[in-house]
């Protein structure tokens, strides 16, 4: 159930928080054993890439570890020299700086919510620490978490889901080479794209199904969620229809060692990657939606959208959806909540005599008073 595929991904992370490790303070290595139980290897390496930034900012621009020469050169003690206003000042620098990549400078912009991702890396350190009485300061705690700017959420309209469906079965709408290209993922790509809109689930998710995941007796499959939790998802008639198609052709298919129980493959026989996914979907949203930025998370809020839309049920769609807090629920959906006051508003009528004429079947009928 997953097992192969999240195996994987850990000891991938796992090497990669190792290695970037050897670059880190060495009171980094401790913070990340106390985490380790509660987090995953993503996370934690996540978590080390924003040190490895903070600490180089500090040698680079902060005049009191000017003396530093490498980021392995802090100790725990430095922490209680910073202040909130050097994390303000941090935060501010994230806006725009210039990395040197492979001898060439890179400029890197972060936006509220790249931010605010820093931020609560900083907040986690200082907080084991200051939980463990190693350091008497707490400045991250002190600052703000900067202000995020809701964009508006994109999702495909009815008419839209039909269309890029269409084009997935005939194909209409690509250029002569993807119509060659897609003639040997025809059906894998339709089922990658209904899975999507039928269960609202996440790229990180769909690529880590296994054949074995999946029951059709229930219609139902299993899906590790973020956080490395087991959930399983229910799926619609459309989904198994389209799953089954693609299961026939998946049988032929003679996969390469270490991805034989992958559901979705490559062409070249190996379990799926996300940036593969990622491509298959902007391809067909191109042709179908070319006004639209369509990515696979839209077509997990477009699922959202329906599913919300046809039963009002904000903890429902939580649920389904993998959503800790039905909040962040609730923030995605509050435009879809907003139609649904408006139809309330018209709905509820103060006086008798506002209210609408009663429809009647022809004009010879008699009114109703």
């Amino acid at each position: 159930m997953n097992d192969d595929y999240s195996t994987q991904s850990h000891k991938k992370y796992t090497q990669l928080l190792r290695k970037l490790q050897k670059e880190l303070p060495d009171f980094c290595a401790e913070f990340f054993r106390g985490i380790d139980s509660r987090t995953t290897a993503l996370t934690r390496y996540a978590y080390a890439t924003d040190f490895n930034l903070f600490f180089t900012y500090l040698i680079n621009e902060h005049e009191k570890f000017k003396d530093r020469k490498s980021t392995r050169d802090f100790s725990v003690r430095d922490l209680d020299l910073v202040s909130p206003t050097d994390i303000e000042m941090y935060l501010d620098y994230l806006s725009l700086y210039t990395r040197v990549i492979n001898g060439s400078e890179i400029a890197t912009m972060n936006k509220e919510r790249a931010k605010a991702r820093k931020l609560a890396s900083l907040r986690s350190l200082y907080k084991y620490f200051y939980k463990k009485e190693k350091i008497f300061t707490n400045p991250p705690a002190m600052v703000d978490i900067p202000k995020i700017h809701e964009q508006p959420i994109i999702r495909l309209d009815p008419n839209e889901i039909v269309d890029i469906l269409n084009i997935c079965e005939k194909l209409e709408g690509l250029t002569p080479h993807q119509k060659k290209y897609n003639e040997n993922t025809r059906i894998r790509d339709i089922a990658i794209i209904t899975l999507f809109l039928g269960t609202g689930i996440r790229i990180s998710e769909l690529v880590g199904i296994d054949i074995d995941d999946i029951n059709f007796i229930s219609n139902e499959f299993a899906v590790i969620r973020k956080g490395g939790k087991r959930d399983v998802l229910v799926f619609g008639p459309e989904v198994r229809e389209a799953l089954l198609e693609y299961l026939l052709l998946r049988e032929r298919m003679v996969a390469k060692e270490g991805h034989e129980n992958a559901l979705f493959l490559s062409l070249q026989m190996k379990r799926i990657t996300v940036r593969a996914v990622e491509n298959i979907v902007k391809k067909f949203a191109r042709a179908a939606v070319p006004q639209k930025h369509i990515t696979p998370h839209k077509l997990r809020s477009t699922f959202g959208t329906m599913l919300y839309a046809e039963t009002g049920d904000i903890y429902l769609v939580a649920d389904v959806l993998g959503h800790k807090d039905v909040n962040t629920t609730r923030k995605h959906y509050a435009d879809i909540s907003r139609e649904r006051r408006r139809v309330a508003a018209e709905v509820v009528r103060l006086r008798e005599d506002s209210k609408p004429e009663p429809k009647t079947k022809n004009k010879d009928s008699d009114s109703v008073s």
